[in-house]
């Protein structure tokens, strides 16, 4: 897109050495997380709400942030660990 290619953002990513520019493949869009927790924020911010002035957004923002972020838990990639008693059989019936 001649967004990503601009001066202007060029500029800005040079100026920025954390923030690395990258291309998400056109079927892997699970990849960006933040979809993921857009989709908690809205469902859990803004579902079934009308407010009346931008004080009222900002208590819901302020509050669904707080609550997503206590039952946060790290994101871990790959499969947990097969339980140690799923191994013990398996070297029991080896023997």
């Amino acid at each position: 897109m001649s967004s990503h290619n601009s001066l202007e953002t060029r500029t800005w990513l040079a100026e920025h050495p954390r923030i690395q520019h990258l291309f998400l493949p056109k079927g892997a869009c699970w990849l960006n997380l933040q979809e993921g927790w857009w989709r908690l924020f809205r469902r859990d911010a803004f579902a079934g709400q009308s407010f009346a002035n931008p004080s009222e957004i900002d208590l819901a923002r302020r509050v669904t942030t707080a609550q997503l972020n206590a039952r946060a838990k790290s994101w871990v990639w790959g499969r947990p660990p097969k339980s140690p008693r799923h191994r013990r059989r398996t070297f029991y019936y080896r023997i």
